[in-house]
Order: structure tokens, then sequence, then C-alpha cells
């Protein structure tokens, strides 16, 4: 479907000129076949462009890496099959300096005038200033911000409690309360996140990337890449060929 179509048969273009006007939020649009539809200036500037017409028409496959776009259709087609939205997703990134920058993600189906669901829309922001305003992120910011600098490495969870002020225990619960997930499970997280990147590089050794992010050997590195990727690492690194 064209951009025209597309915003013709949602009521036109005004549907989304709100959200060239929300600071600190990108917002895009989608068709069904997961072509970027509309996106706000804060969007497109993320990706270099300096116009909306420069991504339209666009996939995440061509913006993102084939990891992070493989999560991205997975829950774009959750939200278009069931009509049901999807709020507060925590996804992960990596900067131009290898570091993970996390960002809280809201999607909704975009319906057409005939009551169809004709694609998807989302709003993103950067989770560390959303989440300044809850409480129990406040208590775990020093935690997060090791973790961010220091994924790589060995980190227990007695150090980072200790940074906090916290008991391990209450740690945990404020952690989970502010991410929906353990420290442990976030910090496997972004390993894994980290690889996908790693793995672009070809001619890098699997097990020389299993070591550099913290686990123990190639073995453990590939059991976690295909449970939270669904393939294995050299899968992973065929599919990029």
């Amino acid at each position: 479907m064209e951009k025209v179509q597309y915003l013709e048969s949602i009521g036109g273009a005004e549907v989304f000129a709100l959200f060239d006007h929300l600071p600190g939020y990108s917002f895009f649009a989608k068709n069904f076949e997961g072509e970027i539809m509309s996106a706000n200036q804060g969007f497109y500037e993320r990706f270099g462009f300096s116009t909306e017409e420069e991504i339209v028409g666009k996939t995440d496959f061509e913006l993102f890496p084939v990891g992070l776009a493989d999560n991205f259709r997975r829950d774009d087609l959750k939200v278009m099959e069931t009509g049901e939205p999807m709020l507060g997703i925590v996804e992960l990134f990596f900067n131009r300096q290898g570091l993970p920058d996390w960002y809280l993600t809201n999607k909704f189906p975009v319906v057409g005038r005939d009551g169809a669901v004709i694609g998807v829309m989302g709003m993103v922001r950067g989770y560390a200033r959303q989440a300044k305003l809850i409480q129990p992120y406040v208590q775990i910011e020093a935690a997060v911000d090791f973790i961010r600098d220091n994924f790589r490495g060995k980190i227990s969870i007695g150090d980072l409690s200790e940074r906090t002020g916290l008991s391990p225990r209450q740690f945990d619960r404020k952690f989970k309360a502010a991410f929906g997930i353990s420290p442990q499970q976030f910090i496997l997280k972004t390993r894994i996140l980290a690889g996908c990147d790693e793995l672009v590089n070809l001619r890098r050794p699997i097990s020389a990337i299993s070591f550099e992010l913290g686990f123990c050997d190639q073995s453990s590195f590939t059991r976690h890449f295909l449970k939270h990727m669904g393939v294995t690492p050299m899968q992973y690194r065929k599919r990029l060929r």
C-alpha cells in the first residue's frame, strides 16, 4: 500500500500531525507489510534522514541489525493480528560507541475507516528519561548505569545492590518493578543483543565473541543465544551473509 492510500484509509495525514509536537518522543506508523508510512522528525532523524520522505517505504530490516528487526517484526505482527496494543516494551539499541541505550515503546494497531487493521504505529522514548519519573528506577539508577558500562565483564548482584544502598532482595524487587525482568535476565539480554552486533563482523571467531561478552564458553553463548533469538550464532551469521 502506498503512503497516500494508507493515509486516506485512516482519514488523512492530519491524523498523525500531533506527533510532530511531542518533545522527546519518536513516532512511526507502518503498513501490514512492515513498510514505514509515516514518521515524525524525532524518528527519522535518528537514522540520519533529513525528511520523512527519505524513510517512507523502508522496513526495520533496512534500519536495524537483523536480530532487532526480527524482534520488532514479531511484536508488530502480534499487535496487528490480535488488534491489541503492546505497552511498556523495554527495548535496547547500541549507540555508535558500542554502549547500550534503553527505550520504552508503546505499539498500537492502525485501524482503517472500514474497521480493518491495516498496520501498526508506535511511540518511542528514551527509557532513562521516562524512568526517572518512576520511583523504582530512581533507586536503582546507579546499578543500571554500571551495567551499561560493564555488561561485558563479570557482574555480581551483590555488587549491584551495594551500589544502590539496597539489600539484594530489595534490589531484585525494585529492578523487576522498573524493567519487568530480573537483573540477571537484563544483563543476559544485553549481552545477547550485543552478540548480534558482534556477529556482523564475519571474521571474528564466535568463541572470541563468547568470552568477550562474559560467557564461560561458546556452548553457553550458543545455548542462550538460541533461547532468545530462535537461531544459533552460526545460523544468525549465515543469514547475514
